[in-house]
């Protein structure tokens, strides 16, 4: 039942071309009482214990293009609801991820346990996330100037050069481990005049800013306000751009319109051993690279690493959230979802632990770039597929 309908519009005009009409279902009536220039609804009337579903669209045109953006829990004893839908002054290349639950992982393609994806409910507090990945140029400004100021990243024992590498300058870096890259996160935030969130102990006493240490939750100061790699919740949050239940952050199939992965279609290779339905790519290159002889094709309109920014974003506005390089996570490996509040993960064991990717990239295929799939590997793995963004806390 529709039972609340507003448009902001007009607030900023710098914001004109990203007006959205907002409304809000769920069991019971309530109404809209305010949209507030700071991008806030204040709206009334909910079912205590219940959850609201807003929905969005930018034009009332037809007024079927509804599409689910955020899930705000309800909880008891609230008669008068605030919540932050969107911000029109995000800090700069980022967005606004609103507050509020999802449902983590899906059962679309079953649940088996090499999938790891069984769906749980997951609430994530609102942050902001690097619209873009990581780029090439982005990551050598850091670095450049965190080897100056006392930061010590990953060095060939042979030729002593750093590994980092770009296709080119507004492409996304890869070939980046975990440590270096939660490194050049405290690096931006010093850079920026923010306070690093990682330290290399519990007592947040000593910032991380050399060698590889498996750091634990209690090493990152959660509420600060410098920039950290998003959690697996925060990340699938954010991929999913709003939308529940889909296997990719526009929808369940996927064209080389949309992404930068490897295509192997159902349609074009019935016999393939990891050939989709829901791939839609429509050529297919044989490549030698693949020794399993099926076939498989590197995406014609940018084979291997894609410009960041690319293909069209999801209802977030965030690019490459599926394909282009995988992306770090915070998150230690666990076998089955973090559901409940803001979760970060299992705490890592005493030996060299793995950290979670996910996003999927140009090497892989359909199945990897999946909303919900989920990947693993050891945290000094740099591979030329691996990327990452930033995301930032933000104050409640």
């Amino acid at each position: 039942m529709i039972i609340g309908l507003a448009l902001l519009a007009g607030v900023h005009q710098a914001t004109a071309q990203e007006a959205r009409f907002f409304r809000i279902s769920g069991p019971a009536p309530t109404a809209i009482i305010a949209v507030n220039p700071d991008g806030t609804l204040v709206w009334s009337n909910a079912l205590a214990g219940t959850t609201y579903t807003v929905q969005t669209m930018t034009s009332l045109s037809g007024g079927t293009n509804w599409v689910d953006y955020v899930q705000l829990p309800v909880p008891d004893g609230q008669g008068v609801n605030t919540n932050q839908v969107v911000d029109f002054n995000p800090p700069a290349g980022m967005a606004l991820i609103p507050a509020g639950s999802f449902t983590m992982g899906d059962t679309l393609d079953g649940t088996r346990p090499e999938y790891n994806n069984a769906p749980v409910t997951a609430y994530v507090s609102a942050f902001y996330m690097d619209v873009n990945l990581v780029s090439y140029s982005q990551w050598q400004q850091v670095y450049n100037w965190a080897t100056n100021h006392g930061y010590g990243f990953f060095q060939n024992p042979v030729n002593g050069a750093y590994t980092a590498a770009g296709k080119a300058a507004n492409h996304p870096v890869q070939t980046v481990d975990w440590y270096d890259c939660v490194k050049w996160c405290n690096a931006r935030s010093e850079m920026a005049g923010r306070t690093p969130v990682y330290y290399t102990t519990g007592a947040q006493t000593m910032v991380y800013r050399t060698s590889d240490i498996d750091l634990s939750n209690e090493c990152v100061n959660w509420t600060g306000d410098g920039y950290r790699l998003p959690t697996e919740a925060e990340w699938e949050k954010a991929a999913r751009g709003g939308l529940s239940g889909q296997r990719f952050p526009w929808g369940d199939t996927i064209s080389w319109s949309q992404a930068n992965y490897t295509g192997d279609p159902l349609s074009l290779d019935p016999h393939g051993v990891e050939a989709f339905a829901y791939d839609l790519a429509t050529a297919i290159d044989r490549d030698p690279a693949f020794s399993d002889g099926d076939s498989a094709g590197y995406n014609p309109n940018s084979p291997y690493t894609s410009p960041v920014g690319y293909f069209a974003p999801n209802g977030y506005g965030l690019y490459d959230m599926a394909g282009n390089v995988e992306e770090w996570c915070w998150d230690v490996e666990a076998w089955t979802y973090a559901g409940g509040g803001d979760p970060h993960g299992p705490q890592p064991p005493d030996v060299s632990v793995d950290r979670v990717i996910r996003g999927g990239s140009w090497y892989w295929r359909a199945v990897e770039c999946r909303t919900a799939h989920r990947w693993n590997v050891i945290a000094i793995t740099s591979d030329n597929d691996i990327g990452f963004r930033c995301v930032l806390s933000k104050g409640q």
